[in-house]
């Protein structure tokens, strides 16, 4: 199940708020949002759902053992880690792993065929985010196991985050109070986050398969779409996570923001504090501090983000496209400490720089294979015949209400809504505004669920 879909819009969303709120009890609250969790995932995974509960029982017993007293904290905490890494290496990376062998040594050991639990690599990590934090703070220990299972499985953030820290809404668990006022800012977020999805990361997805199903064609085509597919993933992550926000706030849970404008970046490094900042902090307290951070030196410095991208890579799939994507990333930020320094201080060149990488970067990160990524990004710098087949079916995809959704969709990956907000601030009116404009926006998403049947969802499996 996902949110933009009528099932949860008309049937599951509704009964679990309606219900949420005939209840008085917190407690009662909390029990009623667990199995409304385990079942929204079940919809989906009706075996799987036994994997994450599985996690769930193992992580709260690794955490009643990091705070105990000697050296069995330290071997629990380590011991967690393998196994939950373990966990997701099974399901995640073996048949990767037995391919790559196969490929090397030229045999055939058959695939295990094992498919993917939806939202695995989410859950893991706030799992194991959850055993570590408790290893450094004890007092963060949960002896109830019902709370560790609403923080693992509530459906808001349970299939494509944001990666929620426990510290971040233990306190909610226990205590948080709803008001009118929270649950109309909720669900004006969840409007705004569907009408990402459904409005405009569909539409310009549209033409970003149509034109990477023809591998570009030419240059003009190729880098349309491959900003085409920047906008899809775009709209498509962070709508997704506005509507995870936003549900999380209509049921008294403040979640922290996932997407900053990541486009609007001067860096590659500032793109990764605004892109899926959730993972990138997950990333950095648990892997690259660790590490050393910038702590050990230059060099040391230089093998920690390297080791930082191609494991935020391999996170994203099971694909050496998604690996280079990663290093990708790493190298051009390593780059910026050097040799690209002086670029960085021209913020207009800086901006244009940055973006061309994402872009090209991105093309890695959509294509199937490596070989079609590199014919792709060969013919964005090489084909520049502006004639033939594929420039007509290009341009058959541009319609007026196509480049109208296009057009929208690069001015709202400006910092428009930060400007919204500074005229809110001065006056009411343009807080009634922004939920009149929800409400049409709403409107428009419930037409265009109704007769459309193109509705991906690019990180429904990562």
């Amino acid at each position: 199940m996902v949110f933009s879909s009528s099932v949860f819009l008309f049937i599951f969303l509704p009964i679990v708020f309606i219900l949420y709120y005939m209840i008085p009890s917190l407690r009662v609250r909390n029990v009623l949002l667990t199995v409304f969790s385990l079942f929204f995932y079940a919809f989906g995974e009706p075996v799987y759902v036994l994997v994450m509960l599985g996690s769930i029982v193992m992580n709260y017993l690794w955490g009643l053992l990091v705070v105990r007293e000697g050296a069995v904290r330290r071997v629990a905490v380590i011991l967690s880690v393998l196994t939950n890494i373990g966990v997701l290496f099974v399901f995640k990376y073996t048949d990767f792993l037995l391919s790559n062998i196969n490929a090397i040594f030229s045999i055939k050991i058959p695939m295990t065929g094992i498919e993917l639990p939806i939202g695995i690599s989410f859950f893991t990590f706030q799992a194991m985010s959850y055993v570590i934090d408790t290893y450094r703070d004890p007092s963060l220990c949960q002896k109830n196991l019902g709370h560790l299972m609403l923080y693992i499985s509530f459906f808001p953030q349970l299939i494509a985050g944001p990666i929620v820290r426990y510290s971040d809404i233990a306190q909610e668990i226990r205590d948080r109070q709803a008001s009118t006022q929270g649950m109309a800012e909720g669900l004006r977020r969840f409007i705004f986050g569907l009408a990402k999805k459904l409005l405009v990361s569909n539409v310009v997805g549209y033409g970003a398969d149509q034109i990477f199903a023809m591998n570009g064609g030419n240059a003009v085509a190729a880098w349309a779409g491959a900003i085409f597919y920047c906008l899809q993933i775009y709209y498509d992550f962070s709508g997704y996570s506005d509507m995870a926000i936003g549900l999380g706030r209509m049921f008294g849970f403040h979640f922290k923001e996932n997407f900053r404008y990541p486009y609007a970046a001067d860096s590659v490094q500032d793109f990764w504090r605004r892109w899926h900042i959730s993972l990138s902090e997950w990333f950095k307290s648990y892997l690259y501090i660790p590490l050393g951070g910038n702590r050990k030196g230059k060099a040391r410095r230089v093998i920690n983000r390297y080791i930082v991208f191609f494991m935020t890579g391999l996170w994203h799939g099971a694909s050496w496209n998604f690996v280079l994507w990663g290093l990708m990333h790493g190298t051009f930020l390593v780059l910026e400490d050097s040799v690209l320094a002086p670029v960085k201080r021209h913020k207009a060149v800086s901006r244009i720089y940055t973006l061309i990488v994402v872009i090209v970067a991105f093309v890695l990160f959509r294509a199937e294979t490596l070989s079609q990524a590199a014919a792709y990004i060969g013919t964005m710098f090489t084909g520049w015949t502006l004639t033939g087949e594929a420039m007509s079916q290009f341009l058959t995809l541009l319609t007026p209400w196509f480049l109208f959704i296009t057009g929208m969709g690069i001015l709202f990956s400006l910092p428009v809504k930060e400007w919204v907000q500074r005229l809110e601030a001065r006056s009411r009116l343009w807080t009634y505004l922004s939920y009149g404009v929800s409400m049409a926006l709403f409107v428009l998403c419930v037409m265009n669920l109704s007769s459309s049947t193109f509705n991906p969802f690019i990180y429904f499996r990562f």
